[in-house]
């Protein structure tokens, strides 16, 4: 997928350094008559939320505060709100804002991050004297209770049992969050959470608080499925998949979110949805944009439910109305994607531990935060062992072994597929990896039959991007959606687990005089992203079809050529598709589709 990169534009103030920032507040006074008290609010695992208490406990009016502290190596801020915090190494430093620096006598003011690590503050210090001796608390938190076990399964509820957590102070009860929410506080360690839906997938976790009310990590997280219903209970056309890329950068210059998929109704047409993208960084898996995944807050005209985010709730942004979206439509199965044009470049450094990888991307994917919210995984390596942004040469059984580790460590309850090449060419990118070897391991194939030819080639000649077969005079052979889909069933990959790619966007050029496929160019023809690119969208009514080729439409309008796909086209595809005996569909990407859904509606009603 050639141009998956993320959009920075007017993003600046969200990725400065903590160091950079510049405070707000006036110099610090001496003040010995106040106290700042730490909180450790909240404890995810792989990360915490901490809360300070600045309280004038003297007589006269505090003008300004400064809190400093230290943190052990590897425990740091992520970010911050109600402060400006700054560090130097280990030493972190919070100033008040320009609207919560005075304090009256026995008033007082909070303000809190997210960080992560496991440490505490140590070395407090409150407008460079002492916190009196409060800061930091003596006791540590809980610890996890044990992965809850589910038993006593009906239509309609459960029965939850775990092992208890331990604290030097002692556990004075249990959270129960289904999902993600709070559903229940208890103080033994069972719970029968009842009116569930019959047929409806759900995932338990549970923390632990003291008598401190300091709250613990969250515990593993058990899956159930309630008795009833049906095993599935959402639309499938005709038995097939219909799947599509949402990606995480759209929430920002493009303004697509995930409300877009209902008011669009493509959310009731589709069966599968792939987030993109997390990154590969040191052969592991990582969220990308953390801002746009788990901290965007939405109002409740933004967001799915209808009900604004809180500043103060433990998950927001994408992952969080995705999380709303399976609510409203629960046949959706949500995979998170890894890697993709521009973060493939980390799977080389992968295959080489592929057992590693494999366990950081099930954290990744489990995180307690959002386990609820995806059902697989997604690999979109492009290519192994061969070139795509860098080449990669970790050979030609990297591939599969990085798919067996995956299955290995993920098991058969979770989807597990792959975003591959459609290059059929003699020895090309398919030849360059054992795909047919690690078909066994995965659900299916996402085959990429797009951008096969484009302004990249600054003179043309002109030719669709995404040709269903061969013509007279096209560019390169096996460069086509048939070539591909015949290759990889030769290598044994069976049809159901090849997925046909279509593409909701068109590649063109510019200086072109000839309106046939095959013409000369000057170069790519103006996009509003990127240059030879350009959303179906927008291309409908500003270049419309004039004719088509290969079973996909092109435009020649003034001296632009551009090809594309259109509901007409769309549906031979996806009669093609059927005719292979293929698992049905995917296409990239949402936002390229027009406000009704046009296209996703196309797809939906070619694979019934």
């Amino acid at each position: 997928m050639r141009f998956r990169h993320r959009a920075t534009a007017g993003l600046a103030t969200l990725v400065l350094p903590l160091a950079g920032l510049v405070a707000l507040a006036a110099p610090a006074q001496a003040a010995t008559s106040a106290t700042a008290t730490y909180t450790r609010t909240q404890d995810w695992g792989s990360g915490f939320e901490g809360k300070w208490t600045v309280r004038n406990t003297g007589t006269t009016t505090i003008n300004a505060w400064t809190v400093e502290w230290d943190f052990p190596s590897g425990t740091k801020v992520t970010s911050a709100w109600d402060a400006t915090v700054t560090n130097s190494g280990d030493h972190w430093t919070a100033r008040n804002l320009g609207w919560n620096g005075t304090l009256a006598p026995g008033a007082s003011v909070t303000f809190g991050f997210n960080g992560s690590g496991t440490g505490s503050p140590a070395g407090c210090k409150l407008n460079g004297g002492s916190c009196d001796g409060t800061s930091v608390p003596g006791d540590a938190a809980p610890s996890a209770p044990g992965t809850p076990t589910a038993s006593d399964i009906t239509d309609t509820s459960v029965k939850l049992s775990w092992s208890a957590a331990t604290d030097d102070r002692g556990v004075k009860d249990y959270d129960v969050l289904r999902d993600g929410a709070k559903v229940a506080t208890v103080t033994g360690t069972t719970y029968t959470d009842t009116g569930l839906t019959a047929g409806t997938d759900y995932s338990y976790t549970v923390r632990a608080r003291d008598t401190a009310d300091q709250t613990g990590p969250v515990s593993g997280s058990v899956k159930v499925r309630t008795t009833g219903g049906g095993t599935d209970p959402g639309p499938r056309p005709g038995g097939k998949v219909n799947l599509g890329y949402f990606t995480e950068w759209g929430v920002y210059g493009r303004n697509y979110h995930v409300k877009n998929l209902v008011t669009s109704g493509s959310a009731s047409k589709i069966t599968h949805i792939n987030y993109a993208f997390g990154n590969v960084r040191n052969g592991q898996c990582a969220v990308d944009d953390a801002f746009a995944a788990y901290e965007k807050s939405y109002t409740a005209d933004q967001s799915v439910s209808g009900t604004a985010d809180t500043w103060d709730q433990p998950l927001r942004g994408n992952f969080n109305q995705l999380r709303q979206l399976k609510a409203k439509y629960p046949h959706i199965k949500i995979l998170y994607s890894f890697g993709g044009w521009t973060y493939s470049g980390g799977f080389g450094q992968a295959a080489q531990n592929a057992a590693a990888f494999a366990k950081s991307c099930k954290a990744v994917v489990e995180d307690p935060r959002w386990a609820d919210v995806f059902d697989g995984i997604d690999i979109d390596w492009e290519y192994p062992n061969a070139c795509g942004l860098t080449c990669d040469t970790s050979g030609p059984t990297a591939f599969r072994t990085l798919s067996q580790a995956l299955r290995a460590e993920f098991g058969e309850d979770y989807l597990i597929t792959a975003a591959i090449t459609a290059d059929a060419s003699a020895g090309g990118k398919i030849d360059a990896a054992d795909y047919g070897g690690a078909a066994q391991y995965l659900d299916w194939y996402n085959v990429m039959t797009y951008d096969y030819f484009g302004a990249w080639d600054k003179t043309g000649p002109t030719a669709p991007h995404s040709p269903l077969t061969s013509y007279p005079g096209i560019p390169k052979e096996g460069f086509t959606s048939a070539a591909a889909i015949a290759k990889l069933k030769a290598k044994g990959v069976p049809a159901g687990k090849l997925l046909l790619g279509i593409g909701f966007y068109g590649r063109g050029w510019t200086g072109v005089t000839q309106s046939a496929p095959g013409g000369t160019a000057t170069g790519p023809a103006a996009g509003t992203y990127e240059a030879g690119i350009e959303d179906y969208k927008v291309l409908k009514t500003s270049c419309p079809a004039t004719g088509t080729v290969a079973g996909t439409a092109y435009a020649h309008c003034g001296s632009n050529w551009w090809s594309y796909d259109t509901p007409s086209t769309i549906a031979g595809k996806m009669a093609w598709a059927r005719s292979q005996g293929l698992g049905g569909a995917f296409f990239w990407e949402f936002s390229g589709d027009t406000a009704g859904g046009e296209l996703v509606g196309a797809i939906s009603d070619g694979l019934k």
